[in-house]
């Protein structure tokens, strides 16, 4: 792949905090190699600006390798750039064109807050995951993977659901902000396994009224969230959700 030498034009976003006016800032980079990923291009442009005496911009990121989450951005008007499911510590600056202008912003959600610059808060998430509660099977010595028969068509489908990071993409891509799609993955993990059935009525109502309490809005269905996830999450899952929930409505043991 031939390497190539880019100078782009940034208009990035900046805020204090989410009790402060944002505004976007402009920044010229010079001299970045199209084989770098996007955080590479920002650690470079955050060396100078430190080097210079200037605040330099607040990013999220942990793992660096699409497995964490944590690196969201709406990179010209796309949640994580414009390659197809990636995340932002994944895409790689060849993916833009010597001279390019690069709009970098944050989460907009009300549920998701400005915490600096590009950083939101996404607790929120971490409290719905916490009120679907555990699942109550033996934690004692590993069993083999045998041991409780599971159809493969079901497995497949609760391992596809599980592969959700909760980075929020699809909360940022969606006109309501909603957050269905990232919860119904994690209610359809364990809504297609035996592991999952204990509490499976109670998890499904509990995650759907933390997300409400939360402010995420409601879903219409549009599939925008599933166009922009990195890890491709099917909105299949937010039917299953959708089935769970009214089944469990109707029960009288909930």
């Amino acid at each position: 792949m031939e390497h190539k030498i880019l100078n782009l034009k940034l208009k990035v976003w900046k805020q204090k905090n989410s009790h402060s006016a944002g505004r976007f800032e402009t920044y010229e980079v010079k001299d970045i190699s199209s084989e770098m990923s996007f955080l590479e291009m920002f650690d470079v442009l955050n060396e100078r600006l430190i080097h210079e005496g200037k605040d330099p911009i607040a990013f999220d990121h942990d793992c660096r390798e699409g497995i964490c989450g944590t690196c969201s951005m709406y990179i010209n008007g796309r949640p994580h750039g414009p390659w197809h499911a990636t995340t932002t510590c994944q895409l790689h600056m060849r993916a833009f064109k010597n001279g390019d202008t690069i709009v970098v912003e944050p989460w907009r959600a009300k549920a998701f807050p400005v915490i600096k610059d590009l950083v939101v808060d996404r607790t929120s998430f971490d409290r719905i995951i916490q009120a679907g509660g555990f699942i109550s099977v033996n934690t004692g010595n590993a069993v083999d993977g045998n041991a409780i028969p599971i159809e493969k068509d079901k497995a497949d489908k609760s391992f596809a659901a599980a592969a959700c990071i909760g980075c929020g993409a699809c909360v940022a891509a969606c006109k309501n902000s909603s957050a269905l799609l990232f919860v119904s993955a994690k209610v359809s993990h364990l809504a297609l396994l035996p592991q999952g059935d204990p509490e499976r009525k109670s998890r499904v109502m509990n995650m759907v009224a933390q997300m409400d309490k939360e402010g995420f809005g409601a879903c219409t269905n549009t599939g925008a969230c599933e166009a922009v996830c990195p890890k491709e999450i099917s909105i299949t899952n937010i039917a299953r959700l959708n089935a769970e929930y009214f089944l469990t409505g109707l029960s009288s043991d909930k």
